[in-house]
């Protein structure tokens, strides 16, 4: 039965006890213990019952303002009360209930300003939430970014100078200089120099037992150190030594050995790389989850910076196509090959012009008609990708 059939993000009911409402849920994850039964891995949502009272007036104030900045038709008291039945608050906790408890599925929604409240008391098992609780820290948070206004957001301008008028600010506590353009050293003199950075990094990783592993052969040594590190490090050290090359070279290889500059790339396993592409899989930016579940022993600011690094690599352009897999034209019936084949030949044709713009469109159509029977969560995220298409078409 397609009706009944659970899905990951599928909002559904779990009893827990006879005598109380059933809990509100979302599937994340459906697993199958060692014994045979199924788990799913759920994230929490609370009614207004499952939180103080402290919190219920912050919701009361929160639903007030909602109605004022919405403008919301009359709601009798009645509604109102009701309203707070189908009102819930996310929450960011997990935790694994037997399916075998679940007892049917509901809709939840984001509460958008464009809806009418009284709309949720028309549709069954239909609810709605705006706040996120932290059963940790006893919270409840807007579950939307906010536009910050005001001096503690943004950077207070100071007055322009007058004609004539000198800057008495020292420059040096403001900025840092990294590149001074106007130095002595001729173009050819500074190509020479990064040459020479590229060959002591490539002499370093021999030397390195660790990099001696991650990269056996010599034209892998010397591609890795032709990176962008290498060459940041070796402008640094010119910017720093006043551009002598002299002094520069010295700091380049002193006494205890040449140095060695990896970046995050080089850093990194190839069993640390599979573990990030799983849990880019599985959150998606989230880049605070993926470190949490998946690489502690990794900081932030390291798993942002190798996300940025794979994105230029061909590991990350197979994971594109294999998004697109799905949407191949070899995907589909004879009968909607050949339209989509012809569909595709006439977008060619057309170049970008607003004609192939809605060429394209029906082409979705195509897809939708072959795909939706089948999976209708593909065709909402085939949606993302050819818009962007689409966009970059109209952008060319």
């Amino acid at each position: 039965d397609r009706q009944n059939m659970l899905k990951v993000y599928n909002y559904v009911y779990f009893e827990n006890s006879s005598s109380n409402p059933y809990l509100i849920r979302r599937i994340e994850e459906l697993n199958k213990t060692a014994n045979g039964n199924v788990e799913a891995k759920v994230v929490c949502l609370f009614r207004r019952r499952d939180i103080s009272g402290n919190l219920n007036t912050l919701a009361d104030s929160n639903a007030r303002d909602f109605e004022e900045e919405s403008k919301q038709p009359p709601i009798a008291e009645q509604q109102k009360h009701q309203l707070k039945h189908r009102e819930l608050f996310l929450s960011r906790q997990f935790e694994s209930l037997p399916a075998t408890h679940i007892r049917g599925k509901c809709n939840v929604t984001l509460l958008n300003e464009t809806d009418v409240l009284t709309s949720y008391l028309e549709r069954e098992d239909c609810f709605f939430y705006s706040l996120v609780f932290d059963p940790v820290q006893k919270t409840l948070l807007a579950d939307q970014g906010e536009i910050r206004v005001g001096s503690k957001y943004q950077a207070e301008i100071p007055d322009k100078l007058a004609e004539g008028e000198s800057d008495n600010r020292v420059q040096e506590k403001l900025e840092t200089k990294v590149w001074d353009p106007d130095n002595q050293l001729k173009d050819s003199q500074i190509d020479q120099f990064l040459v020479v950075a590229r060959a002591v990094g490539t002499f370093a990783r021999a030397l390195d037992c660790s990099s001696s592993i991650r990269q056996p052969s010599l034209h892998m040594s010397a591609a890795a150190a032709s990176r962008d590190i290498t060459l940041f490090h070796a402008m640094d050290t010119l910017q720093k030594n006043g551009y002598d090359l002299a002094k520069a070279m010295s700091t380049l290889v002193p006494q205890g050995g040449p140095v060695l500059c990896r970046d995050e790339m080089e850093e990194w396993s190839a069993s640390e790389a599979m573990l990030f592409e799983e849990a880019l899989e599985k959150y998606g930016k989230d880049f605070n989850d993926i470190r949490q579940d998946f690489l502690p022993w990794k900081s932030l600011a390291s798993v942002v910076q190798f996300y940025y690094m794979w994105k230029t690599t061909d590991r990350y352009i197979q994971q594109v196509h294999l998004h697109l897999l799905p949407f191949s034209v070899l995907s589909c019936t004879v009968h909607h090959r050949q339209q989509i084949s012809v569909v595709f030949t006439s977008v060619v044709c057309m170049g970008t012009s607003q004609h192939a713009v809605s060429t394209l469109r029906l082409l979705l159509d195509l897809l939708e008609e072959v795909w939706w029977a089948e999976d209708p969560h593909a065709v909402r995220r085939s949606y993302k990708i050819w818009l962007g298409i689409t966009r970059q078409l109209a952008l060319k």
